[in-house]
């Protein structure tokens, strides 16, 4: 079977579905920011990794998939469900009882500077250059201001959770790569998300009712209930489709432009709907890393250099962004 050719630029369609879901991921910290105001860690996650699996195991019967049944397809599903959702939503939630859901949505967009590491040392394909390496060290410049140099020294519960964050974006790092495998085994995207969330409900569950024993909890708020629910369907079921369809149509180099976008949707949430602030330093701290994410995705560095080139040697370039790269268009510019 042949697969659909994936566009090198983006609709207009395909950027509104990009700010929904950047919308929607950023949601998921305010989510989270109100249900652990009443509810524990393990009981959150649970909730969400279990409304997920129930809803994308609804869809993939809608569209007549079914999930794989070899032992192998569910040891990947098992070590992608610890990677990308026990590890780190567990992390970033219990991270949220202690900081401001936009630090922590800050903290967790420096995923892109872990893979890149992890990318380097275990695969044989996506070596470090040195523009990824100076994107590394100025994105970790930036979380060191965010924490602050002075802060580390009291290690503080502040300080954990915000250590915690990291550990998350660490481990979205190691799926990445781990991910990689689905492809060549031939398991369609929306099956590997219904398998892995399926997974992390079998694992996070049982957890959750020995550690939390949620019958012992008071009744959560409506407010909470809610966020919950949102959670798991709006934030990781509904995302996961919006994800799988802008990944088929536009390619994963443009789909990881919503790595820049979650923070501020993140943090303009947190601002006007829980009341939060930030420090000049968490702000320096987000321009720096976003900074190491430009040398990171390589693109903007390379239409500069195009432009520059060509504006030396009399042509116009025009810079098309799109899924290999940087796509340039070149015109003969008439003076």
């Amino acid at each position: 079977m042949t697969q659909a050719a994936v566009q090198k630029t983006m609709t207009a369609s395909d950027w509104a579905l990009l700010a929904v879901l950047s919308l929607i991921w950023g949601g998921s910290f305010l989510f989270v920011g109100v249900a652990v105001r009443e509810l524990p860690p393990l009981t959150i996650v649970a909730t969400r990794v279990l409304t997920a699996a129930l809803a994308l195991l609804l869809v993939l019967r809608v569209m007549g998939v079914s999930l794989p049944r070899t032992r192998q397809a569910w040891a990947a599903f098992l070590g992608m469900s610890i990677l990308n959702n026990v590890i780190p939503f567990t992390l970033i939630v219990w991270g949220q009882t202690h900081i401001a859901s936009g630090l922590a949505s800050i903290l967790n967009a420096t995923t892109p500077l872990f893979t890149v590491i992890v990318a380097h040392y275990l695969t044989a394909d996506e070596h470090l250059t040195s523009q990824k390496f100076a994107g590394v060290i100025v994105g970790f410049i930036g979380v060191a201001v965010m924490i602050g140099f002075a802060a580390m020294a009291s290690w503080d519960a502040t300080i954990l959770a915000q250590l915690a964050i990291l550990g998350a974006a660490l481990s979205y790092g190691f799926s990445g790569v781990f991910g990689r495998r689905f492809k060549t085994m031939g398991i369609p995207p929306l099956a590997t998300a219904a398998g892995q969330v399926t997974m992390s409900s079998m694992l996070l569950l049982p957890m959750a009712l020995i550690v939390d024993r949620p019958w012992t909890l008071a009744m959560p708020s409506t407010e909470a209930v809610l966020s919950l629910v949102a959670l798991g369907l709006v934030s990781t079921a509904v995302a996961y489709l919006i994800f799988f369809r802008l990944l088929a149509r536009a390619g994963a180099t443009n789909v990881g432009l919503v790595t820049f976008l979650i923070p501020v949707s993140a943090i303009l949430l947190g601002v006007l709907i829980l009341g939060e602030t930030l420090a000049v330093r968490h702000i320096i701290g987000m321009a720096l890393i976003g900074a190491g994410l430009i040398l990171i995705d390589g693109r903007a560095i390379s239409a500069l250099n195009a432009r520059f080139t060509a504006s030396a040697s009399g042509r116009k370039v025009v810079p098309v962004f799109g899924a290999e790269g940087c796509a340039i268009q070149e015109k003969e510019h008439r003076n």
